[in-house]
């Protein structure tokens, strides 16, 4: 069952493990990234706020923890808010 975004952010704040890449893509989606590109596993990600770019890529159905933690780390720098749930 896939999570909303408000409660995924809530979940990968003190667990950045086992979350499914397609929830991780709407959580991506729900801070204001927009998807550039990208084929198969690999999606890139920009934001009009942020200089860094994620390129995210799927393993086994999940996320990558060290992409999720990249995630945490843009919205706290650029203080990022989510959109409505």
């Amino acid at each position: 069952m896939s999570k909303k975004p408000g409660k995924l952010w809530a979940q990968i704040q003190n667990n950045a493990q086992n979350v499914r890449f397609g929830d991780f893509l709407r959580l991506v989606e729900w801070f204001g990234f927009v998807a550039k590109g990208g084929r198969g596993s690999h999606r890139t990600f920009f934001h009009p706020g942020v200089r860094e770019i994620l390129d995210l890529q799927e393993l086994g159905g999940e996320a990558k923890p060290y992409q999720i933690r990249q995630l945490l780390k843009l919205v706290r720098q650029y203080g990022l808010k989510g959109g409505a749930s």
